[in-house]
């Protein structure tokens, strides 16, 4: 399905096979001389071919443009190496190019494992992700060509201007795109209208979820009449999402708060296990061994955070650590 939001900008809407996030919101600036693609999809073929079509139907020359990913997350960066033209350029925040490049992807998924494995998760439904995590298995192939990106610069297409803002706490470099003479911001998965981003640990990040907290009220100051998230609906009042999903992790730091009061000297695994989780599964022994792995990213996030402000103290035991309140 495309849609042409204003002039020249379309959303082209890219289906997630097998995954509860269900589509991508991509969009398309159209410029008269070259164009620019906001996130892809997975490196899937159904991705490939709804975007494609899309791009036709936009009246966009594949051959002239470039791309833009909000951040490093395969749903939204997998197929960029693989559309990209020869002269195009794939741009992403500085920060989370590292993540994409090189062997810095292999170390940061090792990194990644073990932090896991430090927290309680079990090695092997660990192991079984390796083959299954679509994040990782559905990653964008070797590149070596990322431009990066910084707060405050501009990517011009036509008449547009969009403006990068920095919006860590998803992933460390999260970027949204601001269109000021229109309203008009791409907010990546920075802010969603009928489901909640992802707030996870980050191996070189303090505080993952504190980040985002201070990105939500800084993107709260920009007048934003026209919101583009990168997945579900595109009708909202982002402040007042803002305000909400602020409330959402408040709440969510309290239910943390009061597992670790209530079960001193849990693993964030087991922590996690007690949390309320909207999914399709009647217990944590149901839950898919990747919502797991995003369940238990989520409570290491929010563990991180009280223990930064001193209401939770993580202490070791054997291998793992494990969690008491303060």
């Amino acid at each position: 399905m495309i849609e042409e939001i204003i002039q020249n900008i379309y959303r082209i809407s890219i289906p997630l096979p097998h995954n509860p996030l269900k589509e991508l919101n991509a969009y398309a600036v159209k410029g008269p001389d070259r164009s620019l693609v906001i996130d892809t999809g997975f490196r899937l073929p159904e991705c490939r071919t709804a975007l494609e079509e899309g791009l036709r139907a936009a009246g966009i020359d594949r051959n002239r443009m470039d791309i833009a990913l909000t951040h490093l997350h395969s749903d939204h960066t997998g197929l960029a190496p693989d559309l990209i033209p020869a002269d195009g350029r794939v741009y992403i925040s500085a920060i989370d190019r590292k993540w994409l490049e090189g062997a810095s992807r292999a170390d940061d998924w090792e990194s990644s494992d073990l932090r896991y494995l430090a927290e309680g998760f079990p090695r092997p439904l660990l192991e079984e992700l390796w083959e299954a995590n679509p994040a990782r298995v559905l990653a964008p192939a070797e590149y070596s060509h990322y431009v990066s990106l910084h707060p405050g610069d501009v990517l011009t297409v036509g008449d547009y201007s969009l403006t990068c803002v920095s919006t860590p706490g998803h992933t460390p470099g999260h970027m949204c795109f601001w269109i000021e003479e229109r309203g008009v911001m791409f907010l990546g998965d920075h802010v969603l209208f009928d489901i909640t981003p992802n707030i996870t640990a980050w191996n070189g990040v303090e505080d993952s979820l504190g980040d985002y907290l201070r990105s939500l009220e800084e993107i709260r100051c920009y007048p934003i009449q026209i919101p583009l998230p990168g997945h579900r609906g595109v009708i909202g009042d982002v402040a007042a999402r803002t305000r909400a999903l602020a409330a959402h992790h408040t709440a969510r730091l309290n239910e943390t708060l009061d597992v670790v009061r209530t079960n001193p000297g849990l693993t964030a695994y087991e922590i996690a296990g007690r949390m309320t989780w909207r999914i399709r599964a009647r217990n944590w022994d149901e839950f898919p061994v990747a919502q797991k792995w995003f369940a238990v990213g989520e409570a290491m996030a929010h563990l991180d955070y009280l223990t930064r402000r001193g209401q939770v103290e993580r202490r070791v035991s054997g291998e793992v650590g494990i969690y008491f309140a303060i």
